[in-house]
């Protein structure tokens, strides 16, 4: 994946999400490594959005900064309105939550065993 002329692996392109979800005002952002536990993808990034705007706010930002770099998702699934969202940037997964979904689905609890590399509270 290119971001600036340079390629960026899996690692970077889950730390520069993390960033981007942390600059919007996104909340309890964790980046899992799920490499050692999962072929689904390296890094699962997952963060809670403060309402349905800050969601698609989150969502809309990753998609613009990483399409200027030619970055395009595999796909994109659920809405704002529904509560979760996720971006899938092939090695690296984002999940978008409102507070309810995040609490209800527990993703962290299910990779348990992922390596956390980030956490911000």
């Amino acid at each position: 994946m290119h971001y600036g002329g340079k390629i960026l692996d899996a690692t970077e392109l889950a730390h520069w999400i993390v960033d981007v979800i942390s600059d919007k005002q996104g909340a309890d952002i964790l980046m899992l490594d799920t490499r050692p536990v999962s072929f689904i993808a390296d890094y699962f990034v997952i963060a809670t959005a403060n309402n349905e705007r800050q969601m698609q706010a989150i969502a809309d930002e990753i998609h613009k900064q990483l399409k200027q770099r030619s970055i395009l998702p595999l796909g994109i699934e659920g809405t704002p309105d529904s509560g979760w969202m996720l971006l899938d940037y092939n090695g690296v997964v984002v999940h978008l939550f409102s507070t309810a979904l995040r609490d209800y689905y527990r993703l962290e609890e299910v990779w348990a065993h992922a390596p956390v590399v980030v956490r911000i509270q």
